[in-house]
């Protein structure tokens, strides 16, 4: 009896060991630190859009004069160092480790009502739940590894759908209703953003196996990892711009990361084939963190005009600092202006 419990006390003693490995706390370290750059740029971003705004045409509208505002620069700079370090989280750390820290990008931001805390806070639990609870991924070595898991039917059925919804949602769906929902912008984003991730994998490994010793740049699968994930930022970065140019921030990161968040898992889920070796439980847990996501998005996007003390106002973007409301604005939906 004593030695099996020194035998557990010695495996739990490993498993919590090889949990903490050094390329662990690289990836953690970068991760909570891509967290708070892009949870600044956030707010960065968005001053500078608003005074780009108040001195031409704004963003969203169609034109561009955010790109003469050293504010909006300086947040762009700070998303994208942000970002690297978020894509080089990705080469030391498992997905499950790195994906829901960027909830702690969402603390950073302007002040919400009592059911938009709820809401946010639904989304942050179902999203970690779904995480926590997901499969390691497989220990991957070399970059045409990742090219042969991308390569296969499943993942290039996935990848050919975004491709195609995006493309629908780019060319129909937001010359028509982009500036009145929400979930049009941020549905490229978080859809592109699943691919992106996937690429910043297979580069981040190359990188990593070539600064190791191992050089993987001679491999044009590494190359063709970098092309796509150069595209997916900047069609990222363009949607991302109008959806913080046309809405207020404090409702944008939220479902922007429970939906970058949710493809991400999904993605992973088929490229990787984590499926594999769930369990019942864990299939169920999952199931239950998406209907907590879902919850927290319909709670979040149903109460987004509502002010502190129960009235429902409209979120001004370019309103007052102060209070943040203004009586009247671009509808987010057609029957708002009834």
């Amino acid at each position: 009896m004593a030695a099996s419990v020194v035998g557990a006390a010695a495996d739990a003693t490993s498993f919590s060991y090889r949990g903490m490995s050094s390329d662990n706390i690289k990836g953690l370290v970068l991760a909570l630190s891509s967290s708070f750059f892009i949870g600044a740029s956030f707010i960065v971003k968005k001053k500078g859009l608003k005074k780009a705004g108040a001195s031409g045409v704004r963003a969203g509208v169609g034109g561009y004069s955010y790109l003469y505002e050293p504010l909006w620069w300086v947040g762009m700079i700070t998303m994208i160092v942000g970002e690297i370090a978020n894509f080089a989280a990705y080469a030391f750390a498992p997905a499950i480790l790195v994906t829901p820290l960027g909830a702690l990008s969402i603390i950073i931001r302007h002040d919400l009502h009592i059911f938009g805390v709820l809401g946010c806070a639904l989304c942050v639990v179902g999203s970690t739940s779904i995480v926590l609870h997901a499969p390691q991924e497989r220990k991957i070595e070399s970059v045409r590894e990742v090219w042969d898991l991308a390569t296969e039917p499943a993942f290039l059925f996935y990848a050919a759908l975004v491709i195609a919804i995006v493309f629908i949602l780019i060319f129909y769906y937001i010359p028509e209703y982009g500036q009145t929902h929400i979930l049009f912008y941020v549905g490229v984003c978080s859809l592109v953003g699943s691919l992106s991730v996937m690429s910043v994998k297979g580069l981040g490994i190359a990188l990593k196996l070539t600064l190791s010793g191992t050089n993987q740049l001679i491999y044009p699968q590494a190359w063709t990892f970098a092309m796509v994930v150069t595209v997916c930022i900047l069609t990222q970065m363009n949607y991302l711009n109008k959806a913080l140019d046309t809405f207020n921030t404090a409702v944008v990161s939220p479902i922007y990361y429970v939906m970058f968040t949710s493809f991400t898992i999904l993605a992973s889920v088929i490229m990787f084939k984590d499926w594999d070796r769930q369990n019942p439980t864990q299939i169920i847990t999952e199931m239950c963190g998406f209907v907590t996501i879902l919850s927290g998005t319909f709670l979040l996007h149903k109460t987004k005009d509502m002010a502190s003390d129960g009235s429902m106002l409209r979120l001004c973007k370019y309103g007052d600092e102060e209070d943040g409301y203004c009586e009247e604005g671009i509808p987010l939906k057609p029957q708002d202006s009834l």
